[in-house]
């Protein structure tokens, strides 16, 4: 077993759900998106409804997977065709895509967050790997992170071994000099693993879903707390 002293040298984290819940920030945001569209690009909001946009995107992943990369260009390709079938300016679509980008940043960390990233960045490099398009400095997290990694900039996603591999390069530290803390078996502690990282399943609801897909993560936690505890059990040096 390494010592203690000598690993983990940095932890990385997964954003959406892992350090905020997502699913009812991309639901206002879409209704913000939609009241935006109503206002100044009308032809579009009477054409199509939210869910109308939603199964246009769909589709066109479907036909072109490759924007699974990126779900900020997924959507403004969306906008664009969206725009074009209801006769609208797409000039238009730049701005509607910062008044979403502006809503769907606007997003509130679980309450154990913020006190456990600063405990941690006095004692580990502190990083990010995401394949959605959270933006941490919009967010006002970004000084707690020394390195970003997301797949839309890269070109790879999760669970490719890839974006791990590049993070761990951009904090100079080796794939065992790290952990991986994030809320999707499959795409977060299985493809950390076989990156050669430790995982850590954030589980906040008590999920079962490990079972299903036999992934056995290096420890299992509900929050920040929890996640403090097993690193200072498991490692002496972080306090």
């Amino acid at each position: 077993m390494t010592s203690p002293c000598a690993w983990p040298k940095a932890i990385l984290f997964d954003l959406d759900d892992t350090l905020w819940p997502i699913s009812p920030v991309i639901v206002q945001a879409e209704e913000s998106l939609f009241a935006w569209l109503r206002e100044h690009a009308p032809r579009v909001a009477e054409r199509f409804t939210i869910d109308g946009l939603r199964q246009a995107r769909l589709q066109l992943l479907a036909q072109q997977p490759e924007f699974h990369l990126d779900l900020g260009k997924l959507r403004r390709a969306g906008l664009h065709a969206a725009f074009q079938e209801a006769g609208e300016d797409a000039a238009k679509v730049e701005l509607a895509m910062l008044h979403f980008f502006a809503a769907r940043n606007a997003v509130t960390p679980y309450e154990d967050v913020l006190p456990g990233l600063l405990r941690l960045q006095d004692k580990l490099l502190v990083g990010s790997i995401s394949n959605g398009n959270a933006d941490l400095k919009a967010i006002g997290l970004s000084h707690h992170f020394k390195v970003s990694v997301a797949a839309h900039e890269l070109g790879v996603a999760k669970p490719d071994a890839a974006i791990f591999l590049e993070a761990c390069r951009l904090l100079g530290v080796a794939p065992e000099d790290a952990v991986y803390v994030g809320d999707d078996v499959l795409l977060d502690v299985q493809g950390a693993q076989r990156a050669g990282l430790r995982a850590v399943w954030m589980n906040r609801t008590g999920s079962t879903r490990h079972l299903e897909h036999e992934v056995v993560p290096d420890a299992i936690v509900r929050d920040f707390d929890e996640l403090l505890a097993w690193l200072e059990q498991e490692h002496a040096h972080i306090k």
